[in-house]
């Protein structure tokens, strides 16, 4: 690809908790030459308790996102984040009632656009960018890596929302890491829930999921678990030790998110992947992948 230009929405998240995400997110993207354009003076999109306070304040809340997108001349924005992306189509979709609509503009400053669509980076990965090119990128397979795919609970549902891949057997994820020469197991637990944001007010039911995804994983002897999700991410590799300890569970299992992974397979460096955030050392997993 060459000259693509794309809207890209970081969140809040990807400044912070998962900057390596975003990170590795832009070199990929910047790599297989896809520009992408951070949305101008963007904002929270609510993430997960806007909507549990008030549904048109959270509707504004991304509906501000999707004006500031359509300012910049674009009807298609990308977000890694799968909450924000959850956010930012129940906005697109709720302003299409002519009376939540007039609510939701009453609160901004622009109107919220009715023709601005949201794509997950994964999506877009998939089907702007193409697993053809995706594959021709690839100078560093990696045949021994054994993974497995986690999608977590939003990044394919509702179905009718997000309107991408199979909402209980997504194969994205899995198809683009294949491209990268890398081996991934089919997960049964592919779309089971990891506790989400209970990890705070209920560390004990986020414990005893997000450790059934890595018991999992590792009676399949996978050598690592791909993410999609910032709040997944963070629940297994984060709390991988509060999981352990609520458990009895003696788990070192890395945590990639799947950008990490397609840019070593593209031979991009450590350092801009993000490889040093994460909480779980991946450097013994990638040594015997032979990657150094």
């Amino acid at each position: 690809m060459n000259n693509t230009v794309i809207a890209y929405y970081p969140g809040c998240s990807g400044k912070g908790s998962s900057a390596e995400y975003d990170l590795s997110t832009r070199t990929v993207l910047r790599h297989l030459g896809v520009d992408a354009l951070e949305v101008e003076n963007w904002s929270c999109c609510g993430s997960s308790p806007a909507h549990a306070v008030d549904h048109v304040l959270s509707a504004a809340l991304s509906g501000r996102n999707l004006a500031r997108v359509r300012s910049m001349g674009h009807d298609l924005v990308t977000t890694p984040c799968p909450s924000c992306l959850s956010n930012l189509k129940n906005a697109a979709h709720a302003v299409r009632d002519d009376d939540v609509r007039a609510k939701v503009n009453s609160l901004l400053d622009e109107e919220c656009p009715t023709d601005v669509e949201a794509i997950s980076t994964l999506q877009f990965f998939l089907e702007q960018v193409g697993l053809d090119t995706i594959q021709e990128a690839v100078v560093n397979p990696m045949p021994t890596l054994r993974v497995v795919c986690y999608y977590g609970c939003l990044t394919t549902r509702p179905p009718k929302l997000m309107c991408f891949d199979d909402p209980e057997n997504p194969m994205s994820m899995d198809n683009i890491l294949e491209c990268c020469g890398i081996e991934v197991i089919p997960f049964p637990l592919k779309v089971d829930c990891c506790g989400a944001a209970f990890g705070m007010p209920r560390n004990d039911i986020s414990s005893r999921l997000s450790g059934n995804i890595l018991n999992m994983a590792s009676e399949l002897e996978a050598d690592a678990v791909v993410v999609a999700c910032p709040l997944c991410q963070m629940n297994l590799d984060l709390r991988q030790n509060q999981v352990n300890k609520a458990c009895g569970t003696h788990h070192q299992m890395p945590i990639f998110y799947f950008t990490q992974l397609m840019g070593l397979s593209m031979g991009l460096s450590k350092k801009n992947l993000g490889l040093s955030k994460l909480a779980v050392n991946p450097e013994p997993c990638l040594a015997r992948a032979g990657v150094r």
